[in-house]
């Protein structure tokens, strides 16, 4: 389990690198897969409920095991509190695994919008 945070209303951007069980590590190929992001604001909502979702069809570097989850200021304007995420992966084989599960932290800031 892996807590993040985010001011409210902030560009946010995760890097996630995959890689073997190896020693010393090997990237693993991405290419193909699909990453969701999901938050929810208790984790038994709906999806439909989901206060933001992100779908990663196209990665930072594939064949180098590196992609990115990245937020918007609009994903969390409106959001203040702690909130439930998880972070699901599905292969070219159409295997599915939950890589990471937590906490997303939206703190609020003093100005509210910047435009």
């Amino acid at each position: 389990m892996n807590d993040l945070q985010i001011y409210r209303g902030d560009n946010k951007t995760w890097t996630m690198l995959f890689k073997d069980g190896a020693t010393p590590p090997v990237a693993i190929d991405i290419t193909g897969w699909t990453i969701y992001f999901t938050v929810k604001e208790k984790d038994s909502d709906s999806d439909a409920d989901a206060k933001i979702t992100k779908t990663i069809t196209s990665h930072t570097h594939p064949t180098s095991g590196e992609s990115e989850i990245i937020l918007v200021p609009t994903d969390t304007k409106d959001l203040k509190g702690n909130f439930y995420y998880d972070i699901r992966i599905k292969k070219v084989d159409s295997t599915i695994l939950t890589i990471t599960t937590g906490t997303l932290e939206v703190l609020k800031n003093v100005k509210k919008d910047i435009t």
